[in-house]
C-alpha cells in the first residue's frame, strides 16, 4: 500500500513538473520594458525603495504578481501595471528575472 502511494505521489510530481517550467524568458526580457522604469532594466533597481528582480526564485515572483492581480498584495503602482498581464505573461517576465544576476548586489 504505502509503495503505491509513493509510486503514485511520484507520478504526480512527474507529470506537474512541465507546468513547474512554464514560461519563456526571451518573451519576459521583451515585455520587462514597462518594469525597468522601477526595477532597472535588467531587475536590478537603482533606487532602494524598488526591489531587485533579477535572481530571484521564479515561482515567488510569479505568484507575487498572480497575488497583486487578485487584490492579495495591496500596492497601487503594482496593482495598475499586472491589470493587463495574462498568466503567460507573468510566467514569461518571472522566468526572464530568475535568469538573470544580480540578487545579492549591493548599491
Amino acid at each position: 500500500m504505502k509503495s503505491t502511494l509513493f509510486v503514485l505521489a511520484g507520478l504526480a510530481l512527474v507529470i506537474s513538473l512541465p507546468s513547474q517550467a512554464a514560461g519563456n524568458a526571451e518573451a519576459g526580457k521583451a515585455k520587462s520594458t514597462t518594469c525597468a522604469a522601477c526595477h532597472g532594466a535588467e531587475g536590478v533597481s537603482t533606487v532602494p525603495s524598488f526591489p531587485n528582480l533579477a535572481g530571484q526564485n521564479r515561482d515567488y515572483l510569479y505568484h507575487s504578481l498572480k497575488a497583486y492581480k487578485a487584490g492579495k498584495r495591496k500596492n497601487p503602482i503594482m496593482a495598475g501595471q499586472v491589470q493587463s498581464l495574462s498568466d503567460a505573461d507573468m510566467q514569461d517576465l518571472a522566468l526572464y528575472f530568475s535568469k538573470q544576476k544580480g540578487l545579492y548586489l549591493k548599491y
